[in-house]
C-alpha cells in the first residue's frame, strides 16, 4: 500500500482529491458525469438508478492483493433508464474512458418504484373522477378528497395488465385532520396507476363494500399522546460519553477497529453493502468475507381475497433499502459519539441528490465479554466488551427497518433487524370477524398476517476464497442404551454435511437439531482441534415461506423456498430474486432458482461460493401493535469457529483481575468495589469501596 499512500499524499500536494476506492459508492459528480455521457446518445429516457458496477471479482481481488503493482479497477457505473411506452434500458458507462460499454433494451421488465414515482400516484389519484365516485359510495364527498391518501406499492404481479405497461397499486386511506394517522382509516377499494400515462386505468372494488370508518382517530405523535393519556414524567436521561473519542479509525470508507478491517459501501436497492472484511490475528491479517449484504426480503400478506394476493412486497427489490433510507438523527436514531456517511442517488431527470448521515457508525458498550469467578477464593477476572455498529434506517411507506450490521472483539459479526412503524391496515365493517386471516387491532381496523423473509448474500473468503459449506445438527451418537459403542445412551455429536451441488445445497432450518451452517476453509486446519477453520452461521428465527407450492409469491420469491442455497460465485449473480423485481409472475422463477437450474450440478467443494441466508418472523398482528409497533428484534450471528487457536479477545484490558496468590495475600477483591465510571443508584457511591473496579 505504500505507492498507495504515495499518490494519496500527491494528490493532496497538488490540491486533487484522491482516487475513490474501488468499491466506494459513486458520487454525486461521477452520477453526474454517468448522465452526461449517456445523455450525449440517448435523450428521451429518465434515469431509474446510477449506481456503482462494482468491479469483476477476480479484477478487485488481485488489485487488493497488490495496489502498488496491478492497475486500479476502472470507475463504472451501472445505468438503468426507461424510455417511453416503459421500455426499460440496463447500461454500463466507465467512467475514465467517458463512454457507454453497453446499453440495452431489456423486453418483458420493469425496474423498482422510487420515491418520486410514489409521490406522482397520490396526486393522481385526488383529482380521478372514478376515485372520486368510489369515495362518495363509502361516504367522503368530493370536497374533501383532499383529505384522501395512498400508499403506492408496486402491482406485484397481476395477469390482467402483465409486465410490458409500468404499473402500481394503490392502497387508499384518509385522514380525518392532517395530523391523523390514515391507517385507522382504510379504503375498501385499490386503484390500478399507469405511470406511462399518468392515470388510472382501473379499480379493483370489493364484492362486500366497507363503509368509511368512524372510530375515534388513533394517533402516535407525542403531542396527540401527550393529550390523551400524558406522557411519563419518571423517565430521567442516560447520557452517553467518550472523552477521548472513539476507538475507530477511517482511511476514505474503510474502517478499522479492534483488529477489524472492512469496507463500507452503500447502494440504491441493498443499502449498506460491507466488502474486503479482515481480522487482525495478532500481526497475520486473515481474510473472512469479500461481501456481505441485506440482498432482499419479501412480505407475503395471507388474505387470499382478491386483489390481496398482490399484497407481498419485495422492499429492495421492488422499491431499494437504499433510497427509502433516512437521514438519521443524533440522540434519536443514534447515540453516542457518531460518524455519519452520505450517500448520493440519482433522481428521474437525473441530477444527483443526496442523503445526508444515511450511515450511522458508533460503538457501544457490550456488556460483559468474559468472566470468570473462582468460588474457593473469591479470585475473579472481568472484562467489559464494546461493539461497533454500522447501521441504516429505512421506511418502505408503512413499516421501517432499523439495520445494524455489529462487530465485535470476539471476531463475531451480528446482524441485527428491527422492525416498528405501522401496521397495513384494511377496512372493516361493524361486526364483521378479521379472523381468520387478520385481527382488528382497532374497531374498524383489520391487520392481515404477514410475514417479513430477509435474504442474506454472504460471501465467504474463509482464509481465502476456496471454501465449502457444511450443514451442522446436534445428534444422537449411533447405539442403543446397553450397547458397546453407546452404553449409557448419552452420546451425541455435530454431524456436518457437506452441501456439494447447487441442486443439493438447499437446506431448511430444523430446531430439533439446533441446525447451523459452517462456511469452512478445509485446506486450513486449526492446529488445536484438527478442524478446518470456518465462521458460522447461527440463525433461530427462520419461518417457513407459509404460501404453498406453486402460489404467486412462491414463484416470484423463490429464494424464501428454504432456509439456505448455496451457488458457486458469479459476478452478475447478486439479486436474489432477479435484477428487475416488479410486475415479475415468477414463471419461470428468477435469481437463485434460475442460477441453480443453469448449472445444478458445478461443484461447491473448496471453491468460490455464496450462501444465501433467509431468514425472518411471521406476525399475526395483536392490539398491542397499534397505532404504532414496539421494535421487534431479530438477529443472525456469524461466529469463528476452530478459526483462532484461542479466545482472539484475551487482549482486551480486563474491568477488574485479580489471582489467588492476589487474593490470599489480601491484595484483591471485587466485593463492593465500584468503578470510576459507575454509581450506586442511591446513596453515596464514595462509601463502602474504592471507586476504582480495580481496587487502587
Amino acid at each position: 500500500m505504500v505507492l498507495e499512500r504515495v499518490k494519496q499524499m500527491a494528490a493532496q500536494l497538488t490540491g486533487q482529491l484522491p482516487p475513490p476506492h474501488p468499491l466506494d459508492p459513486l458520487s454525486s459528480s461521477e452520477i453526474k458525469e454517468a448522465v452526461e455521457i449517456v445523455r450525449k446518445e440517448y435523450t428521451d429516457v429518465f434515469f431509474n438508478a446510477v449506481t456503482l458496477w462494482e468491479p469483476r471479482k477476480k479484477e478487485m481481488m488481485a488489485w487488493l492483493a497488490s495496489p502498488d503493482t496491478i492497475q486500479r479497477p476502472h470507475r463504472v457505473a451501472d445505468i438503468v433508464a426507461i424510455g417511453r411506452g416503459s421500455k426499460v434500458f440496463d447500461g454500463t458507462v466507465d467512467l475514465e474512458e467517458k463512454k457507454i460499454l453497453s446499453w440495452e433494451l431489456t423486453e418483458g421488465v420493469q425496474p423498482l418504484i422510487t420515491m418520486e414515482d410514489l409521490n406522482t400516484v397520490e396526486k393522481v389519484v385526488r383529482t380521478d373522477p372514478k376515485v372520486i365516485e368510489q369515495c362518495g359510495i363509502i361516504g367522503i364527498p368530493p370536497q374533501d378528497m383532499h383529505k384522501v391518501y395512498c400508499d403506492p406499492w408496486t402491482i406485484g404481479y397481476d395477469e390482467r395488465f402483465g409486465s410490458n405497461v409500468r404499473l402500481q397499486q394503490a392502497l387508499m386511506y384518509y385522514r380525518p385532520h392532517p395530523d391523523d394517522s390514515q391507517y385507522t382509516y382504510p379504503l375498501d377499494f385499490c386503484p390500478i396507476f399507469n405511470a406511462d400515462t399518468q392515470e388510472i386505468i382501473h379499480i379493483d372494488v370489493p364484492k362486500v363494500r366497507r363503509q368509511l370508518n368512524q372510530a375515534p382517530p388513533s394517533n402516535f405523535h407525542g403531542e396527540a399522546i401527550d393529550k390523551e393519556i400524558g406522557l411519563r414524567t419518571d423517565i430521567k436521561p442516560i447520557d452517553i460519553a467518550q472523552p477521548q473519542g472513539v476507538s475507530f479509525d477511517l482511511d476514505g470508507r474503510t474502517i478499522k477497529w479492534q483488529n477489524w478491517s472492512v469496507h463500507i459501501g452503500f447502494n440504491y436497492r441493498e443499502g449498506i453493502v460491507l466488502s474486503n472484511i479482515s481480522f487482525n490475528d495478532r500481526g497475520n491479517v486473515r481474510p473472512i468475507f469479500y461481501r456481505m449484504s441485506l440482498a432482499e426480503m419479501v412480505v407475503p400478506y395471507g388474505n387470499p381475497e382478491h386483489p390481496h394476493q398482490r399484497k407481498h412486497a419485495f422492499d429492495l427489490g421492488e422499491y431499494g433499502a437504499g433510497y427509502m433510507t433516512n437521514s438519521l438523527s443524533l440522540g434519536c436514531d443514534c447515540k453516542g459519539a457518531i460518524h455519519y456517511m452520505d450517500a448520493e442517488f440519482v433522481n428521474r431527470a437525473g441530477d444527483a441528490q443526496t442523503i445526508k448521515n444515511a450511515i450511522c457508525i458508533h460503538e457501544e458498550d457490550a456488556g460483559i465479554l468474559f468472566k470468570h469467578t473462582d468460588f474457593r477464593d473469591e479470585s475473579c477476572t472481568v472484562t467489559r466488551g464494546r461493539k461497533l455498529i454500522i447501521s441504516q434506517i429505512f421506511t418502505a411507506a408503512n413499516y421501517e427497518y432499523c439495520v445494524y450490521w455489529v462487530f465485535m472483539q470476539d471476531g463475531t459479526i451480528q446482524l441485527e433487524i428491527k422492525l416498528t412503524g405501522i401496521l397495513n391496515t384494511y377496512a372493516l365493517n361493524p361486526g364483521e370477524p378479521a379472523a381468520p386471516w387478520g385481527t382488528e387491532v382497532y374497531p374498524g381496523v383489520n391487520a392481515h398476517n404477514h410475514q417479513h423473509l430477509f435474504c442474506l448474500r454472504l460471501d465467504p473468503n474463509i482464509d481465502g476464497p476456496s471454501n465449502t459449506i457444511f450443514q451442522a445438527d446436534a445428534v444422537r451418537g449411533d447405539g442403543e442404551v446397553g450397547s458397546a459403542e453407546n452404553y449409557y445412551g448419552n452420546a451425541f455429536y455435530a454431524k456436518k454435511t457437506a452441501l456439494k451441488t447447487p441442486a443439493t445445497a438447499m437446506s431448511d432450518y430444523d430446531g430439533n437439531t439446533s441446525r447451523t451452517w459452517d462456511m469452512a476453509n478445509t485446506s486450513k486446519i486449526n492446529p488445536y482441534s484438527k478442524k478446518p477453520v470456518s465462521y458460522k452461521l447461527v440463525s433461530r428465527e427462520v419461518p417457513p415461506l407459509l404460501p404453498k407450492e406453486n402460489s404467486l409469491v412462491w414463484k416470484r420469491a423463490g429464494f424464501a423456498r428454504h432456509a439456505v442455497h448455496v451457488t458457486k460465485y458469479s459476478d452478475d449473480q447478486v439479486h436474489p430474486a432477479g435484477r428487475h423485481v416488479p410486475q415479475t409472475s415468477g414463471e419461470p422463477s428468477q435469481g437463485i432458482p434460475a442460477w441453480i437450474a443453469q448449472e445444478p450440478e458445478a461443484n461447491l467443494e473448496q471453491e468460490d461460493v455464496v450462501l444465501w441466508h433467509t431468514f425472518g418472523l411471521t406476525h399475526f398482528p395483536a392490539p398491542e401493535d397499534y397505532p404504532i409497533m414496539p421494535a421487534e428484534p431479530m438477529t443472525v450471528l456469524l461466529r469463528p469457529r476452530n478459526f483462532f487457536t484461542q479466545n482472539p479477545c484475551m487482549d482486551v484490558p480486563p474491568s477488574y483481575s485479580s489471582t489467588p496468590t492476589q487474593m490470599a495475600a489480601g491484595k484483591g477483591g471485587i466485593k463492593g468495589v465500584v468503578d470510576g465510571i459507575s454509581r450506586l443508584a442511591f446513596g453515596d457511591a464514595t462509601k463502602g469501596g474504592s471507586n476504582d473496579c480495580c481496587g487502587k
